[in-house]
């Protein structure tokens, strides 16, 4: 088979495979998310049987230990973050008024009355009162139908356990099926696209469970309000860089000056906390944990994001990152095999 034939067979089933992704929707999300909890695990499993354990015994004890983790996060965090959003939300309007008195003493002439500046902030927290419930309500209601409590108690689970299970002879399964032209190539950016997706998915996903949780811990110990949420925040977004930071040390910072105005130590504290995070994150947790072959960049990211979530909806965003990364690995193939073919380097040599 010619390498053009080729091209045409392997574009032919791209395609079928974003069509599929697109038709079926979200009736497959609960298998990617059991797929992406495996492969997440795995190595915790290899891990658990390099120290004498079946594989069975080792799956099993994953499945404990991530059963009592979410009943925890179920019992204790999960209601306070959504309390703790819905009084944040119900606040702003009051905020924004105190930003306001603090304007007019400061800058008389900007916040006259009728002013543009004054009636957008009118405007701004009269929106995110009206609104901010009703888009938090919506997340919910989605969520719940999309993700019904059968799907999240029962379904993902158990795709979880049973790939888990079988990871390495469905791998070996699949390993076998490669053309055996290509077998090599294929196992190579194969190994490459799951160093990148390891650093990436299992170490920034740490990254980000340990910030959110100093983050939360340290707001917390401060007595600054909605601390959870802002920990929250800056730890899920913590996975492009610097947006984590600003946006959640900038809700953080804004909060402290309502709450803390004119006792400047512990504004300095919230501050101290966040400037904290991340030279701990930039310093020690991201060269240990994701090193420095992941090759995303922010903007690449947030363009990924951007596109399966418009594309795909709720999917889209869970395949996002995993599929930007192998597009770049896939992107780094075919540059080096450009770089090397006649048409870069030319027909005539020096």
């Amino acid at each position: 088979m010619t390498t053009r034939q080729q091209t045409v067979y392997w574009g032919i089933a791209t395609a079928v495979f974003l069509l599929l992704l697109y038709g079926l929707g979200n009736v497959i999300m609960p298998f990617l998310l059991g797929g992406a909890i495996a492969y997440v695990l795995d190595p915790v499993a290899d891990r658990l049987q390099r120290l004498g354990l079946s594989r069975a015994l080792s799956v099993a004890i994953i499945a404990l230990v991530a059963l009592l983790i979410f009943v925890l996060l179920v019992l204790l965090v999960i209601p306070t973050l959504i309390s703790q959003a819905s009084q944040l939300i119900a606040t702003a309007p009051a905020l924004l008024d105190q930003l306001q008195e603090w304007l007019t003493a400061r800058f008389p002439d900007i916040l006259d009355e009728g002013s543009t500046i004054r009636t957008q902030l009118d405007n701004i927290g009269t929106m995110i009162q009206s609104r901010g419930g009703e888009v938090l309500n919506t997340l919910l209601s989605s969520a719940l139908g999309l993700v019904n409590v059968a799907v999240l108690l029962v379904i993902v689970p158990v795709v979880a356990i049973y790939l888990l299970l079988d990871w390495d002879r469905m791998t070996g399964r699949i390993d076998a099926l490669l053309p055996r032209d290509h077998v090599h190539t294929i196992r190579d950016l194969s190994r490459q696209i799951d160093q990148t997706l390891a650093s990436f998915i299992r170490g920034q996903g740490l990254v980000c469970l340990i910030l959110g949780v100093y983050y939360a811990a340290g707001m917390a110990l401060i007595g600054l309000n909605f601390g959870l949420v802002v920990g929250a925040v800056a730890g899920a977004l913590t996975f492009i860089p610097y947006v984590g930071a600003i946006v959640g040390g900038g809700l953080a910072i804004g909060l402290a000056l309502f709450q803390f105005w004119g006792d400047w130590p512990w504004i300095i504290a919230v501050y101290a906390i966040f400037q904290s995070g991340q030279f701990v994150e930039g310093n020690i947790l991201t060269p240990k944990l994701v090193g420095d072959s992941v090759g995303l960049h922010p903007v690449w990211l947030l363009f990924a994001l951007s596109v399966f979530g418009s594309l795909f909806g709720f999917v889209g965003l869970l395949v996002a990152v995993p599929v930007a990364a192998i597009i770049g690995v896939l992107m780094r193939f075919a540059l080096d095999r450009y770089r090397a073919s006649p048409l870069y380097r030319g027909t005539i040599d020096d």
